[in-house]
C-alpha cells in the first residue's frame, strides 16, 4: 500500500473519531509543547474549570440561561476539521476536473416528420435503441464512483474517492499521472498529520531549543495518548509531569 493510500485510509477511518472529539472535554496529556506546555495546560485547564464553575453558579440562578455549560465544543478540533475538509474537497475537485470524463449524453429524439421511418418495425427498433441509450446515459450520470461538485462533499468521502484513484479502482476516470498522484500524496499527508495530532494517535518526538544546564539537548517524547517524557541527551536526566526521575 502506498503512503498516500495509508494517509487517506487513516483520514476515512478516523474522521468520525475527530468529529466525536470536537464535542468532548479537552484532554491534557498529549505531546503539546513539552513538559512546560503540559504543566501550563494543566494550570489553564484548572483556571477554565474554575471559571466555568462560577459561571454555572450564576447560570443556576438565571431561569433564562440557555444551553449546556460548559459549552461542550473544542474549537481547535473544529478548526482542524475545517482545514482538512477544505483541502481534501479542493483536491478532489481539481483531480476530478482533470481525470473524470464527462457523463454520456442522452440521445435526442428523431424528428420523424423530416426523416420518417420506412416501417413500424424500424420505428420500434429505433425507439428501443434510444431507450437503452437513455438508460445507459442516466446510469453513467448517477454512477456512485463519479465525484460530484454538489451534494456530499465531506472529508471522509473525498478521502475515499481519492483513495480509489490512487489504487486504480474502476470508474469513469483515466489513470492518474505522476504529478497528480504527488499532489494527492502531499494533501493526504498534511491532512493525516493534522488529524493524528488533533487526536493524539501518533507517536512524536521533538528536541527543545533550550538546552539542559549540562549543555545537553532535551528530547521530549509523547503522543499516542501518553504523558510527555523528556530526557537530556547529555547527562541522562529524565523528567515527567511529576518532576525529575533520574540523573
Amino acid at each position: 500500500m502506498s503512503t498516500a493510500a495509508t494517509h487517506l485510509r487513516t483520514i476515512a477511518l478516523h474522521w468520525v473519531d475527530l468529529a466525536d472529539a470536537a464535542g468532548q472535554p479537552a484532554l491534557v496529556g498529549g505531546f503539546g509543547q513539552g513538559l512546560k506546555g503540559y504543566l501550563a495546560a494543566l494550570d489553564e485547564r484548572a483556571r477554565l474549570e474554575a471559571a466555568w464553575a462560577r459561571a454555572d453558579e450564576r447560570a443556576d440562578t438565571d431561569p433564562n440561561a440557555p444551553g449546556q455549560r460548559p459549552i461542550p465544543v473544542r474549537l481547535h478540533i473544529l478548526d482542524t476539521m475545517r482545514v482538512i475538509e477544505a483541502a481534501l474537497v479542493a483536491c478532489a475537485d481539481d483531480i476530478a476536473h482533470a481525470v473524470q470524463r464527462a457523463p454520456i449524453t442522452a440521445p435526442s429524439a428523431r424528428r420523424t416528420a423530416v426523416a420518417p421511418y420506412a416501417s413500424q418495425r424500424e420505428a420500434d427498433i429505433a425507439a428501443a435503441d434510444r431507450h437503452r441509450s437513455e438508460q445507459l446515459a442516466l446510469a453513467d450520470q448517477r454512477d456512485p464512483r463519479r465525484w460530484r461538485y454538489t451534494g456530499r462533499r465531506t472529508a471522509s468521502y473525498a478521502a475515499l474517492w481519492l483513495l480509489a484513484r490512487v489504487e486504480r479502482a474502476p470508474g469513469p476516470c483515466r489513470r492518474l499521472t505522476d504529478a497528480e498522484e504527488r499532489r494527492i500524496s502531499a494533501v493526504a499527508a498534511g491532512a493525516a498529520e493534522r488529524l493524528e495530532r488533533a487526536l493524539d494517535i501518533a507517536a512524536q518526538r521533538r528536541t527543545l531549543e533550550q538546552r539542559h544546564d549540562c549543555g545537553g539537548l532535551i528530547d521530549v517524547h509523547g503522543g499516542e495518548g501518553r504523558v510527555p517524557v523528556a530526557h537530556c541527551t547529555g547527562c541522562g536526566q529524565v523528567w515527567t509531569a511529576a518532576g525529575a526521575i533520574a540523573a
